[in-house]
């Protein structure tokens, strides 16, 4: 279970969260729900060490750890980013495996095979030597979730997921989650798409824009 207690953020004299207490069930899907500037986004950006926290506790099963302060190899909360921040000079393998060849030192051999495991389950196998500018839309994020998963990470996080996709493609992304959920990754997904957060999430937060 992953847990928030008491989480405060400011940037400068603007209050963004408040005493913030969440819990996230092992296995479930907690979808933080409003409009911007509510903080949504910052929530994700916390947990993933990409932004501090000015006060409060994040506990992962219980022990405490801080998010901006963990060793390389350790990756607690992946992020699938709304424009998913492939390198455009790197092929699909090469894009998938960077993160495991130079952060968790995994031998050729080792990272290859996640690789090629990820590839197939992610319906990617086709693809490992094509480039970003090659892909869809839809493609390119599922060369995201899987670049996030060959890190191991605890959590899976997804920060507008359905929003650089055509509209008729957010049904594939709430299937690919659910998916995800039975094979029992935990994840926490930002969107402004309350309908869509309907469809998959386990638990609701909504937050509220700050005056």
């Amino acid at each position: 279970m992953l847990e928030l207690r008491k989480i405060n953020k400011s940037f400068g004299s603007r209050k963004i969260i408040t005493d913030l207490d969440l819990q996230i069930e092992q296995g479930s899907i907690l979808c933080i729900v409003g409009p911007s500037g509510g903080g949504k986004t910052t929530i994700l950006r916390m947990l993933a060490g990409l932004e501090s926290i000015d006060s409060g506790e994040v506990l992962l099963s219980g022990q405490p750890f801080d998010p901006t302060n963990l060793k390389e190899q350790e990756q607690v909360v992946g992020v699938v980013f709304q424009d998913f921040q492939l390198f455009p000079h790197l092929n699909v393998f090469e894009n998938i495996t960077l993160a495991p060849k130079l952060s968790l030192k995994q031998d050729k051999a080792v990272y290859t095979k996640n690789a090629e495991e990820l590839a197939q389950r992610l319906g990617l196998a086709n693809l490992l030597n094509h480039y970003p500018y090659q892909l869809s839309g839809g493609q390119k994020q599922r060369v995201a979730i899987a670049r996030a998963m060959a890190m191991n990470p605890k959590v899976l996080a997804y920060d507008e997921p359905t929003s650089a996709l055509d509209p008729g493609l957010s049904q594939q992304v709430a299937d690919l989650i659910l998916e995800m959920k039975q094979a029992g990754m935990t994840q926490i997904v930002v969107t402004h798409d309350l309908d869509f957060a309907k469809r998959i999430a386990d638990q609701l937060y909504q937050v509220t824009p700050v005056e």
